[in-house]
């Protein structure tokens, strides 16, 4: 299993100091984030900016963004941004998407954003599909349900081929969420409704590891099962809880604190410093 981490707030200088950090101590990722405006109490910067200036601190780690609202974005900007950030990582890039918070509270006060969760997960299957064939480098037209595109291309191709990773946030058991992340090269897995903020466990992790064998091509290439969470501050019960989760099938582990003394920079400081539960 890998480990990365999610820089939640600071002064932008300090959440680039924390992807440095996080090399240094041996995390495998390092994570921002992507907001407007949630009315929350700390400072919000841009994920290409920080993503952009942590990629020439540093030489291993993975970076991307937990999660890429992509339905608030235009794709052909997004193809541009992830491109530079790539080629300036050497191809340490990946892109978790997902439709968002509710876009009434990122966009609180601006009219003329689509809101419901179907117009926002059509944009989502939309922006997916252009940032696909954005990254094959040939040129490429697209109609879908609210963008159409004719003869776009981009150069240069992507460090990493055939693209750059695409990790999907999945609704389980979905059909239509979790049939849009097998698609691509990872799933940020949760569970639909209610359950949308519980963590997983062992054993839902199993079920969703066991739907992504049944429904994904058996020649379609490596997959990611990426989890999100606070892991337990006694280190041998952090490693026993990440082992069952990575004998479940989870392969990625992201340490998340969104809110709390655990999510100020002196705090996640810290908790890089300890470093990973890995034997």
């Amino acid at each position: 299993m890998k480990f990365g981490i999610v820089g939640t707030f600071g002064t932008v200088d300090q959440l680039v100091d924390l992807a440095v950090q996080a090399e240094d101590a041996g995390w495998d990722g390092y994570f921002t984030w992507d907001a407007v405006d949630l009315g929350v109490e700390g400072d919000v910067w841009d994920p290409w900016a920080v993503l952009a200036a942590a990629a020439v601190r540093t030489s291993r780690v993975t970076l991307g963004a937990l999660v890429f609202a992509l339905p608030r974005r235009r794709p052909w900007v997004v193809a541009r941004q992830a491109l530079t950030v790539d080629h300036l990582s050497g191809g340490r890039l990946v892109i978790p998407a997902g439709l968002g918070v509710p876009i009434d509270r990122a966009f609180a006060g601006v009219a003329g954003e689509l809101t419901s969760t179907r117009e926002r997960a059509e944009l989502l299957d939309d922006h997916l599909a252009i940032l696909d064939l954005a990254f094959s480098g040939e040129k490429f037209s697209y109609s879908g349900t609210h963008h159409q595109v004719t003869d776009l291309q981009f150069q240069p191709r992507p460090v990493q081929r055939p693209r750059v990773p695409i990790w999907v946030v999945g609704a389980y058991p979905s059909e239509r969420s979790m049939g849009r992340a097998v698609r691509y090269d990872g799933l940020v897995p949760q569970l639909r409704g209610d359950r949308a903020m519980e963590h997983l466990g062992p054993a839902e992790v199993a079920e969703i590891a066991a739907w992504v064998r049944e429904h994904r091509e058996a020649d379609a290439g490596p997959y990611e099962i990426v989890l999100q969470g606070v892991l337990p501050e006694d280190p041998a019960e952090a490693q026993d809880h990440t082992d069952a989760l990575a004998e479940a099938g989870a392969t990625w582990f992201i340490e998340s604190r969104w809110e709390g003394p655990g999510s100020t920079y002196d705090a996640l400081a810290a908790r890089i410093r300890q470093g990973v539960p890995r034997g």
